[in-house]
């Protein structure tokens, strides 16, 4: 794992690989506060010292580490009965994820910095205005597996899945504690199904699978700190300075998908 690290050091250089371990901090910090924001803040932190595939294949373990301890957070029984609950978003979610993340190997790095950029970007400007989906309850079921696509488009190309859902949550009112259990669960079967993609499609690799494993560290203790933060700061606030993070965040993206 060592040897890894120092390849990577060498040929990125050491300001590179410090600001990878300082950014998924962060990352790990803000997922334990809010809930989510972990992929978002590596894809373009990350992305912003190393190639596109590998700030993707580094967020694998850690979010699949972080997305464990979110979800059983109150427990295996509340965790099962949302999935239950939550089984046919998470079910297309878990294929479509799959499916997508072949493409990864094949996009180039620019369109994939537009993609995410544009995504991102759009997410967060819906939250800071405060718009929230109107879905009427009869349909609150249905439009489920229309969710899991659309977020595993964007989890199998980047692995960002969490906004299109994050926005279902709350265009159904979802109490807060309740919700960040349900987005944990379905950050779990995601980050499962895309551990085992990208081992297949050749970005988890001898080089960068041991670079995933030693982020898990730094996330870790970021999301025990966060989840301080999540128990006593008020919510409100923080989430505001969140969101404006992953809006310079998007921006970063597009500006590096546009520009270079």
């Amino acid at each position: 794992m060592i040897d890894a690290l120092n390849i990577l050091t060498t040929q990125y250089g050491l300001f590179a690989m410090a600001a990878t371990f300082v950014v998924m901090l962060f990352a790990g910090f803000t997922k334990g506060a809010v809930g989510f924001g972990l992929p978002m803040i590596c894809i373009s932190g990350i992305g912003s010292v190393l190639p596109a595939e590998i700030a993707i294949a580094a967020l694998i373990l850690p979010g699949l580490i972080t997305n464990i301890w979110q979800s059983l957070r109150n427990g295996f029984g509340a965790a099962w009965v949302s999935l239950k609950q939550y089984w046919r978003l998470n079910l297309v979610l878990l294929v479509s994820i799959y499916a997508f993340a072949q493409l990864v190997v094949i996009i180039s790095e620019t369109a994939l910095f537009i993609i995410l950029g544009v995504g991102i970007t759009l997410f967060v400007s819906l939250q800071i205005i405060g718009w929230i989906p109107h879905i009427p309850a009869r349909l609150s079921t249905k439009i489920q597996a229309p969710i899991g696509l659309i977020a595993g488009f964007f989890g199998g190309l980047s692995g960002v899945w969490g906004p299109p859902i994050l926005l279902y949550l709350l265009s159904q009112k979802t109490p807060k504690i309740e919700m960040i259990r349900i987005q944990g669960i379905s950050f779990l079967v995601g980050a499962i199904v895309l551990t085992g993609a990208h081992f297949q499609s050749g970005l988890l690799n001898k080089v960068t699978a041991p670079l995933s494993a030693w982020l898990i560290i730094p996330a870790v203790v970021g999301m025990a700190i966060g989840f301080r933060v999540q128990d006593k700061l008020d919510q409100g606030r923080f989430r505001k300075i969140t969101l404006m993070v992953l809006a310079i965040a998007g921006l970063n993206l597009l500006r590096r998908g546009l520009f270079g």
